[in-house]
């Protein structure tokens, strides 16, 4: 398998359909939000309120010439909801589309690293002494959303974007979620969604207490199963560059694809003062 074009573009989809349908769900729960989506010549904008996380672009420069117009058009969408325009860029976007950003006034804010894995030899997990697991079902949601919280606690300031999250998670018909409890209390969360072959692992959290045991080398194993068994051929992950989690990645056969960068138009930057 090797990371062209083609692959980056299902890459790149797979987060951006998986995206709509978060914002789908936030319109359906929580309407106020005023939650929206548009597809952009292949760049799909997202808004799902003016400081969630999910509010940003994906896609820009893979599926067509980025522009000055198209770039106006997806600012005006944003702007048009109160929120700052955002873009999540893959590297091979092109060198041309980094500096039409940066002519713009947008400024680099953050990183992350795309890791992938092919599935085709993927076996059955092995089962984790004194563990459970089970996909969750409409009892579990308040359970899961409490336990992906808790994984979160030494970084308090999170606690709130990966509440309203995961409450998003837990209600989005794309997405199937699991559960590991060990001696019957809940200690860790992961969830799945597809599209197009491409499998996204997500929603990984671990309280505290439940760390070192294994429980997310359990999950990972089943969702890459599950994933398989469901006709993916690609699995994906998303993790801070160098981090503990790209690191796990890597030991259980991810490899790494390539480092995107989220842009920020600055303020008062060439795009703002037209």
């Amino acid at each position: 398998m090797f990371m062209d074009g083609e692959l980056a573009r299902r890459v790149e989809r797979v987060e951006a359909a998986i995206g709509t349908s978060f914002v789908e769900t936030r319109q359906r729960i929580t309407p106020h939000v005023g939650a929206a989506w548009q597809d952009f010549s292949g760049t799909y904008a997202m808004f799902d309120g003016a400081a969630s996380p999910m509010t940003q672009s994906f896609g820009l420069g893979m599926f067509a010439p980025v522009t000055a117009e198209l770039l106006d058009a997806i600012e005006a969408f944003f702007r048009e909801r109160g929120a700052e325009p955002m873009h999540e860029v893959s590297p091979l976007a092109g060198v041309e589309t980094f500096a039409l950003l940066a002519e713009r006034g947008y400024r680099p804010i953050e990183l992350s690293t795309v890791l992938v894995q092919p599935l085709a030899q993927i076996a059955e997990p092995t089962p984790v002494a004194g563990m459970s697991l089970r996909a969750i079902e409409r009892a579990d949601h308040a359970t899961w959303v409490d336990t992906a919280v808790a994984g979160w606690s030494a970084e308090p300031t999170y606690g709130q974007v990966i509440r309203e999250l995961s409450e998003i998670v837990v209600e989005n018909p794309t997405m199937t979620s699991w559960l590991v409890e060990r001696a019957g209390a809940p200690i860790a969360t992961g969830s799945l969604g597809m599209h197009d072959g491409v499998a996204l692992l997500a929603g990984a959290s671990t309280i505290p207490a439940g760390r070192g045991l294994g429980a997310q080398g359990l999950l990972l194993g089943v969702r890459l199963a599950e994933a398989r068994r469901r006709g993916c051929d690609v699995a994906l992950m998303i993790t801070n560059p160098g981090s503990t989690s790209q690191r796990n990645a890597e030991r259980r056969g991810f490899r790494v694809a390539y480092t995107r960068t989220k842009w920020k138009l600055a303020s008062g930057g060439a795009a703002e003062a037209t």
